[in-house]
């Protein structure tokens, strides 16, 4: 089983590869959800580390509807980021009403070409997740993270498990959402072939001058231990 860890920065990055993940998703700003990390932070993680690297391509917090101008920027992004070397492409569009924008992803599904694309966790907040599955297959998307449209992987499971029936090996349907090492083996189990864990455990503080912390300035990492803990429960048994 593949664990792939959403790496939010150069030291979570590391402790993916240090506690010996399979592949990371690197991107920024996780407490929004994530967004595009930047080229200097791509180009140190793309040349220190020698497991795959996706790129999450995300230009800014709020909803999935892009804009012509944004969805611009999405594409500079994406093509900065594939001849940076990456490994992999993470984005996705949808429409105002809540489908796969199909005209947005399929461009960024044939400008990923030849790496591998993922449409990312925006899939949980569509009307029609069975349909949507549909639609990725047919735009040849490579692989699919959700969360079964629940907070926790865990608490979507049967969904996850009706989409998996419905994607028949044709894309690849990844759990992420909570995942932990208490909970990891349910999706091995269940006959996942890939995870998607932040790992994250708080490194640190910063206070105001009056000793108060601010509240966007913790700090967290994805940590070596958890991560470990999660391989060590979707191992193979010897």
């Amino acid at each position: 089983m593949i664990l792939e860890v959403c790496a939010n920065s150069y030291q979570s990055a590391i402790a993916a590869q240090n506690a010996g993940a399979h592949r990371i998703e690197l991107c920024v700003d996780l407490e929004v959800g994530g967004l595009t990390p930047s080229f200097g932070l791509i180009k140190k993680v793309l040349a220190d580390l020698n497991i795959p690297v996706f790129v999450l391509i995300r230009p800014r917090p709020g909803n999935f509807t892009y804009s012509d101008d944004e969805f611009e920027m999405m594409t500079s992004d994406l093509l900065l980021a594939k001849e940076m070397g990456c490994a992999g492409i993470v984005s996705g569009s949808v429409t105002q009403d809540y489908a796969v924008h199909i005209e947005q992803t399929k461009a960024l599904i044939e400008m990923s070409l030849p790496l591998p694309f993922t449409f990312h966790r925006a899939f949980d907040l569509l009307t029609d997740p069975k349909k949507a599955v549909i639609d990725l297959i047919d735009l040849g998307a490579d692989r699919l993270l959700s969360s079964g449209q629940e907070y926790y992987a865990y608490k979507g499971l049967d969904l996850l498990k009706e989409l998996r029936v419905i994607a028949n090996n044709k894309i690849e349907i990844m759990p992420g959402g909570g995942i932990n090492p208490s909970n990891a083996i349910k999706f091995k189990e269940a006959g996942f072939n890939e995870i998607h864990a932040a790992a994250l455990c708080k490194i640190g503080e910063c206070v105001s001058k009056d000793g108060k912390l601010f509240e966007d300035d913790e700090m967290r990492y994805s940590d070596e231990k958890i991560i470990r803990g999660i391989l060590d429960a979707i191992k193979d048994e010897a």
